[in-house]
């Protein structure tokens, strides 16, 4: 189950350099991509909705439909051919704190065998999240400040007034309105880092890795990550760095650069890849399909 990033604002499921699902069914695997509400629409919290809501919570909806996409699954992907008791989930960018949040949350954790963190994860502040209460008490100011003070009041407006108000407001106040999984011990009850320091997240094998040229450097959180599941899991976890400078510019290998390898999607794309280009692309293919089927990215039974 692929879960795109866009800072939990913008992108969606299908952008170019996703589409290449034909080399993974190749290889026995479904892939299956995921869309879940961004942006306002995902991850609006406010007092009044957290009051109507029978667990007291609200602003989390994105992530909602993310455990939605993974129960669908769970029930239906055996009538495609699939196992619905093998179900791996990746992510890249913001996608990798919504993996992270499945991988944490009570909802969700027990339906993942195998988790795949690109660009954007391990143990750090990187992706905190935010305690229920600043998100319903921020988003309620933005309201306050434009009269919107009753539920019909606020489902009235529509995304593009709400994106247009949280614009305005950021401009007036210097105060940011900030779209990201919340704290809510519901969905979830802490943060990836302090539920995986608790020994809570989803027990399975992990990969995780990032680009040489990403916004930041990954390489702390992510051996601390490794080192914790040694010490707390029997389980494996694999990392990686995706060094490859992309052809056609001096960016080098840039955040999201390797999507173009995962997914073997070169056809869209106008930069001039070389045979090395596509021989690479393959082999990542194999090392991320073979991790989904068993959770070793070297296969079931490697010789080295």
């Amino acid at each position: 189950m692929w879960i795109h990033g866009g800072g939990y604002r913008e992108g969606f499921a299908y952008e170019p350099e996703m589409d290449g699902g034909e080399e993974w069914a190749s290889r026995g695997v479904i892939l299956v991509h995921v869309t879940y509400r961004l942006g306002s629409m995902g991850f609006f919290s406010h007092p009044l909705l957290s009051a109507e809501s029978s667990h007291g919570v609200s602003g989390n909806y994105g992530l909602l439909d993310l455990v939605a996409a993974l129960k669908w699954i769970k029930n239906n992907i055996a009538q495609f051919g699939g196992d619905p008791g093998n179900i791996a989930i990746f992510g890249q960018s913001a996608g990798v704190g919504a993996v992270q949040s499945l991988c944490a949350s009570p909802l969700s954790k027990n339906l993942i065998s195998q988790a795949i963190i690109m660009s954007g994860g391990g143990l750090s502040t990187a992706r905190p999240a935010v305690l229920l209460d600043t998100a319903q008490l921020a988003n309620k100011a933005m309201m306050d400040y434009f009269g919107k003070t009753t539920l019909d009041e606020i489902r009235a407006l529509s995304f593009e007034d709400l994106r247009q108000m949280s614009a305005d407001y950021t401009a007036a106040t210097k105060k940011r309105i900030m779209w990201s999984p919340v704290v809510d011990n519901y969905m979830l009850t802490g943060t990836f880092s302090t539920v995986a320091l608790a020994n809570e997240i989803a027990d399975i094998p992990y990969m995780i890795g990032f680009t040489a040229n990403d916004m930041n450097d990954q390489t702390q959180a992510i051996k601390d990550f490794c080192v914790l599941r040694a010490e707390k899991s029997n389980k494996p976890a694999y990392a990686y760095l995706f060094a490859r400078p992309l052809p056609g510019d001096e960016n080098g290998a840039f955040h999201s650069a390797d999507l173009w390898y995962v997914f073997h999607s070169f056809r869209h794309s106008w930069r001039p890849f070389t045979a090395g280009d596509e021989a690479l692309s393959l082999k990542i293919v194999d090392f991320w399909t073979n991790f989904a089927k068993n959770g070793n990215p070297n296969g079931k039974d490697p010789e080295v």
